[in-house]
C-alpha cells in the first residue's frame, strides 16, 4: 500500500501597506475606499466610530495574527501608523 502526503509550507507573507489600506477601508460601509490612503487621518472620517475601531482590531487579529489595543488605536493618527504598529507587533 502506497501513501502520499502533501505538506503545506507556511511562508510568511510580506506585509504591504496597500493591502492593509484595502482591508482597512473595507471596514467602512459608506466611506469611498478611494478616500482612504496611508496618510489618511482615519479618526476624521465621518463614519469612524467605536464599532469600526473594534472591526479594525478584529481585522488585525484575523488577518495578521496580532492584538491591537485601544491604546494602539488612540495613539495612531494615520492608517499607515496602524500598519506600522501591526508590523512591529509581528516581530
Amino acid at each position: 500500500m502506497n501513501f502520499y502526503f502533501k505538506f503545506a509550507v507556511l511562508i510568511p507573507k510580506t506585509m504591504e501597506l496597500s493591502e492593509f489600506v484595502s482591508a482597512f477601508s473595507s471596514q467602512f460601509e459608506q466611506t469611498d475606499p478611494s478616500l482612504v490612503i496611508g496618510s489618511t487621518d482615519y479618526k476624521n472620517l465621518d463614519e469612524w466610530d467605536s464599532l469600526i475601531a473594534l472591526s479594525v482590531i478584529a481585522l488585525a487579529d484575523e488577518q495578521y495574527g496580532v492584538t491591537l489595543t485601544g491604546d494602539d488605536i488612540r495613539n495612531a493618527v494615520t492608517v499607515s501608523d496602524l500598519f506600522e504598529r501591526i508590523k512591529a507587533l509581528k516581530k
